[in-house]
């Protein structure tokens, strides 16, 4: 009922930034809290950032915080992720993530959410 397309994402030298955006169509009305995962090589899909509908709570692993901010514009029906100071260690192919409810604690579970993108590969050379 729900599509998540990502994009943005790309090769950029460490310091560098980066913005995802990540646009919803179908039933996007069901669509409470967004958020990113990212995967690296032999490594196991890990929590980066959530936000509440409106967009006005966000979370953020302890990683990326101060460095990264999502944001939501849902007149576009798109979240984004803006990436500054960009490290090798941020080196991953990013998810977006939708679920249908928001509960108001911190959506970092992947089994919170019931919409997946395809992934982006974002790449932070050093």
């Amino acid at each position: 009922q729900v599509q998540l397309v990502e994009s943005g994402g790309g090769l950029v030298q460490a310091g560098g930034s980066l913005r995802l955006s990540c646009t919803a169509s179908g039933r996007t009305f069901d669509i409470t809290a967004m958020g990113w995962f990212r995967q690296a090589p032999g490594k196991e899909r890990e929590f980066v950032a959530a936000c509440s509908r409106s967009g006005r709570s966000t979370y953020y692993a302890d990683s990326v915080k101060g460095r990264f901010t999502i944001s939501r514009d849902n007149a576009k029906n798109t979240v984004y992720l803006q990436m500054n100071s960009l490290k090798p260690e941020d080196t991953a192919v990013y998810f977006c993530a939708a679920a249908r409810t928001y509960s108001g604690r911190v959506y970092s579970l992947e089994s919170e959410y019931d919409y997946w993108g395809q992934g982006t590969q974002v790449t932070a050379s050093s």
